[in-house]
Order: C-alpha cells, then sequence, then structure tokens
C-alpha cells in the first residue's frame, strides 16, 4: 500500500512537472510556421502557447502592462526604449549554440542599437517597399510609374490612382521613417512638433487610400481591388504567390528594412524554456522553414551554401546587393517621440474618411 501511494505520489508530481511545459510566445501572426512549432513540442515535450499581434503598438502595450510571456518579438526599432526600461532579460548566449551561425552582417547592425545583441538574438527581418499591379496601375496613371514613394506621400499622385486602389500600412514608424526619408529628413532627428505637422501632411493624402491596415490589403492586391500598396516584403511576397501580376519595388529614394527579434522579458516566469525555443528556432534549417512560411528573410549568412541555394529557389526571400544598397535601417525614436508619434498618428486614423 505504501509503495502504491508512493507511486501514486511521483506519478502526481511528474504531471505536474509535464503541466508547466508551457512555453507563453507572443509574437507576429503567421510567424512560426504551425509544424515547426509541433515539432519542437515533439522533441521536447514543451507545448508551445503562441499568441500573435498584427503591430507594434499590441506589443508595447502588452509589455507595459506587465503580461507574462516567456518570448516576444521585438522590432529593432523598439529595444532602445524597452531596454532602457529594463522590460527585456540579458541573453546568456552561452546557452545558444546556434547562435555563431548567424548573419554577422545582422548582428554588426543591431550593435549600433545600445546593449540590443546583449538582449537579443535577430531573427526574420524584412524591407518595405511598393506592391503594384503594373496593368491596373498603369492604366489608371496613364503610363509606367516611376519608382518612387511619391505614390504613397504626393497626394495628386496617389489621387491618380485611387480608382485602382492604394494601401498603406497601419504602422507609425514605418510611414514615418519612410515620409520623412522622401522628404530628405531623419525621423531622429526630427522634434516632436515637426513630427506632428509631417504625419499630419499626410491629411491630404488618407482621403485617397482605400485601405489602412496591415494585414487585409494583402488579400486585395490578390483579388485585383488595389493596384499600389505601402508593404513589408514579406507581405509582398505572399501577395505576388497568389497574383503572378504583382511586383515588389523598393523606390529610389530608399526604403526602410525591419529586423525582428527573439527577447526574453524581464518578468518571463519561464526563461529556460524560452533559451531552448530560441536555439530551436535559430537552427538553421528550422529559420528557412519560418523564412518561407512568413515569407520574411531568414537570418543566416548569405554566402554560405545552403543560403545560396535558397536564394535560388526563392529568389523573392532574399534582398539583392543593390536593394540593400537602397535600404536603411528604420530608426529608433526617444520615449517623447514615441508619445508625440502615436498621438499624431491616433489623430490622422481617427480623422481619416
Amino acid at each position: 500500500m505504501k509503495l502504491l501511494l508512493a507511486f501514486i505520489v511521483l506519478l502526481s508530481s511528474a504531471s505536474q512537472v509535464y503541466a508547466q511545459q508551457v512555453v507563453r510566445v507572443y509574437g507576429w501572426k503567421d510567424y512560426l510556421a504551425p509544424e515547426v512549432l509541433r515539432d519542437f513540442q515533439t522533441q521536447t515535450g514543451i507545448v508551445v502557447d503562441y499568441q500573435t499581434y498584427t503591430n507594434t503598438s499590441e506589443l508595447r502595450q502588452a509589455i507595459s502592462d506587465g503580461s507574462r510571456y516567456d518570448l516576444v518579438m521585438p522590432s529593432h526599432f523598439m529595444l532602445e526604449q524597452l531596454i532602457e526600461e529594463k522590460r527585456l532579460m540579458p541573453l546568456d548566449t552561452r546557452q545558444l549554440t546556434h547562435y555563431n551561425e548567424l548573419d554577422p552582417w545582422l548582428l554588426s547592425i543591431l550593435a549600433g542599437i545600445p546593449a540590443a545583441n546583449r538582449h537579443t538574438v535577430p531573427y526574420l527581418w524584412s524591407s518595405m517597399g511598393l506592391v503594384i499591379a503594373p496593368p491596373l496601375a498603369e492604366a489608371a496613371y496613364g503610363k509606367p510609374l516611376p519608382n518612387s514613394w511619391s505614390f504613397a506621400f504626393e497626394p495628386a499622385e496617389v489621387a491618380k490612382l485611387s480608382s485602382c486602389g492604394v494601401a498603406m500600412v497601419d504602422s507609425v514608424d514605418e510611414v514615418a521613417s519612410l515620409l520623412l526619408n522622401y522628404r530628405g529628413r531623419r525621423l531622429s532627428q526630427t522634434t516632436n512638433r515637426q513630427l506632428v505637422q509631417q504625419l499630419a501632411s499626410l491629411k491630404t493624402v488618407t482621403p485617397f487610400v482605400r485601405q489602412l491596415n496591415n494585414w487585409n490589403f494583402v488579400d486585395d492586391l490578390i483579388n485585383g481591388k488595389l493596384c499600389l500598396a505601402m508593404a513589408w516584403s514579406g507581405h509582398a511576397v505572399r501577395a505576388m504567390q497568389g497574383n503572378p501580376t504583382l511586383i515588389y519595388r523598393i523606390p529610389d529614394e530608399g526604403a526602410a528594412a525591419i529586423i525582428d527579434t527573439l527577447a526574453i522579458p524581464a518578468n518571463a516566469p519561464n526563461p529556460q524554456l524560452a533559451y531552448r525555443l530560441i536555439n530551436f528556432l535559430i537552427t538553421p534549417d528550422i529559420a528557412m522553414r519560418n523564412a518561407l512560411n512568413s515569407n520574411y528573410y531568414p537570418p543566416l549568412p548569405s554566402d554560405t551554401p545552403a543560403m545560396k541555394a535558397f536564394a535560388k529557389v526563392h529568389p523573392d526571400h532574399v534582398l539583392t546587393r543593390e536593394q540593400r544598397r537602397r535600404s536603411y535601417l528604420l530608426e529608433s525614436v526617444s520615449a517623447r517621440q514615441r508619445i508625440a508619434l502615436d498621438e499624431a498618428w491616433s489623430s490622422l486614423r481617427t480623422n481619416r474618411p
């Protein structure tokens, strides 16, 4: 009887331990392939509770509210503020056996953000450009379109395409940075008052914008309901897969590159489970599988045989040397700039026709 009781207690304890093996993740929608998460669970016995967001404001709000996640995916331009506020846990990269297989170029870029490499691991990354349906756009415009952001920021140019449909992303960091770069300015060197004025100028553009969102515009591009959209490269690839007439361009004025990272929140209840998931995700073959699932760029060196083979088969999932030349890293903003940006963007969205 005592042996039976001891066995029951041991079984109960083991069940409780197993029940605790859940890693809670807050990440981008469709970023991690479901089969990848199933493989992780099969290999480790750890269940992944993967909850998603569609814009960085949702992630900021969750972290600010003290929501307890084990792993989050902040974009690089969020890092300076999150690290200053001690929202992220410093990483021990010795626990990540695949860390040395990451792209040195990405690591060097993140090194320009104070303490970013001590708190995060670069993961999937992207560029932001224009997706165009040439037949529809050229019919509305009357001739081939110049390769320019004017079709997102100049009301007269946007108006010419309004009949075939224009979309803008609902992401203030990207829109503000691209707008200022187009006008020869830098986001980080712009005063709060100037930021508000610059974004307010888009009130002359938004009446001609059919969609202002981060997801639905992809289906409308595929279905021919839009002829031009500002888009992340991953969304662009997804749209082009559904509609081969679409093309993706990085305008001559330049375009932003965005690096999404893997980070452990300072209040994570299970950081060791997070380490195991991070190491799994940065395994080269897993990173490529998630790149194909999300349509973003994998965090691996471009000169490795595996990446060269990947690029040959999936050319839309890599950034060419010429496209890199015309790209810049989306800038971080200060806490005060963040308030100004969010308030200005909220006003723009609220007063949109």
